[in-house]
């Protein structure tokens, strides 16, 4: 999933620089980057029927219940400090689902981080959950290390639970307003997350304004669910280029029997229409007040500034994930042997953010467009997306293609005049 949005919080400076025996050496480059640590893995309490990454529990030969042990938490913690060069160092967590480590395991997680960090510089936290199992102790830990929260939530009661059940099938809706009704007692500051699938992507309306006014939410990020057929066994960028279909076919749609991705995955055009419509609601009340990841970052790249989140950006590269066996892979969506750069018992995650192959990761986002992306009028809007999802063919045949390009053609067909409007009232 995509970095959220982060309060900051200080933190006693307590460094200890003596290192461990044997333990990989800092190298000298230092960048901003971002990772996306998964300390227990995929194992999580309730089973959505679209998530990307239960199945690595088969897949990496993860055995449920794994977390990661407390020597690679602190060398993680170590290494990814040593690695950054900003005054703030944003530490991500989640699973899987992280709650379900404990309380113990994240306040080992605070200390850790007070025991390594330099003088001058500052620690930020977020935590992605499903919510279901916050309490009130989670949320005095959570309120007092000052955590900002991610929320998945897809929407009312009926398109939340279409996909989002526990593993005996039963809906977690109530669960889920129980713990953001939690988060809202005890004044902490929390994000939703929710997925837009096949079902959700045709009301839209229903969905943003059940954000807005029943959640609360005043940071909405908005995903596409897509997922190939064949995403548990077969990595981004290994697709066969004779079994890409060409854009608009039924095989490039969900819901048809030669369909490449599986049925709850968006329609290309339903993505397009959740996006106008719920532009339009935003750009007329809720600008300002209420921000909205795929929008705010339009704005911004209308008026000429850099992206502010990776799949509209040139490049990408900059946000590893890091599983809770210390194996460090390209990008949350791309946890798959082929995109293993190395586990962090044998080589600094300094080393690998920087590396020559993750560079090389990060210019395919541009260099591998098709002619078709690169002839676009909005290309510095969308600079063909995520690469997980270039797996159809343009209409002249090209493989390479992003699968949601109708979709986004047509969402920033609609909604240009009004970016270009808001992008003027930045200057």
């Amino acid at each position: 999933m995509l970095p959220i949005d982060h309060s900051t919080s200080e933190y006693p400076i307590k460094f200890v620089a003596k290192r461990p025996a044997g333990e990989p050496v800092a190298p000298r480059q230092k960048g901003r980057f971002h990772a996306m640590a998964k300390p227990i893995g995929s194992t999580c309490n309730i089973d959505c029927s679209y998530c990307y990454y239960l199945y690595k529990e088969h897949l990496l030969q993860q055995h449920r219940g794994r977390r990661m042990e407390s020597s690679m938490l602190e060398r993680y913690i170590r290494q990814y400090i040593e690695a950054q060069n900003g005054d703030e160092v944003i530490f991500s967590w989640q699973g899987g689902e992280p709650t379900m480590l404990g309380l113990d395991f994240f306040r080992n997680i605070v200390a850790l981080q007070t025991k390594y960090l330099p003088q001058g510089r500052r620690i930020s936290n977020d935590l992605q959950t499903n919510g279901t199992l916050l309490d009130d102790d989670w949320c005095r830990f959570l309120k007092q290390h000052d955590f900002l929260v991610g929320i998945s939530i897809d929407g009312p009661r009926e398109l939340h639970d279409a996909f989002r059940r526990d593993r005996k099938g039963q809906p977690t809706f109530d669960k889920v307003m129980r713990g953001i009704s939690l988060l809202k007692a005890h004044g902490i500051s929390f994000n939703t997350l929710t997925v837009v699938n096949r079902v959700n992507a045709r009301r839209p309306l229903d969905v943003y304004r059940f954000l807005r006014k029943e959640v609360g939410s005043t940071y909405i990020q908005l995903i596409p669910c897509v997922e190939p057929k064949e995403f548990h066994t077969v990595a981004p960028q290994h697709w066969a280029d004779d079994t890409m279909p060409i854009i608009g076919s039924n095989a490039a749609r969900p819901g048809h029997s030669d369909s490449v991705v599986t049925d709850w995955s968006v329609d290309p055009d339903d993505w397009g229409y959740f996006l106008s419509r719920t532009f339009d609601e935003w750009s007329k009340k809720d600008v300002g007040r209420v921000l909205v990841n795929i929008f705010e970052t339009a704005v911004v790249q209308t008026a000429g500034r850099p992206a502010q989140t990776c799949v509209s950006a040139e490049f990408c590269g900059k946000a590893l994930a890091i599983e809770h066996d210390g194996e460090v892979y390209s990008c949350d969506h791309y946890v798959y042997p082929e995109w293993s750069l190395g586990n962090i018992a044998r080589t600094h995650l300094g080393e690998m953010a920087f590396s020559s192959q993750q560079q090389r990761f990060g210019f395919a986002k541009r260099d591998s467009l098709p002619a078709f992306c690169r002839q676009c009028k909005h290309l510095k809007l969308c600079w063909g997306e995520c690469p997980k999802n270039r797996f159809v063919r343009s209409p002249d045949g090209e493989p390479g293609l992003n699968y949601l390009c109708s979709g986004l053609r047509r969402f920033y067909d609609h909604a240009g005049p009004v970016l270009r409007k808001l992008a003027m009232q930045m200057a």
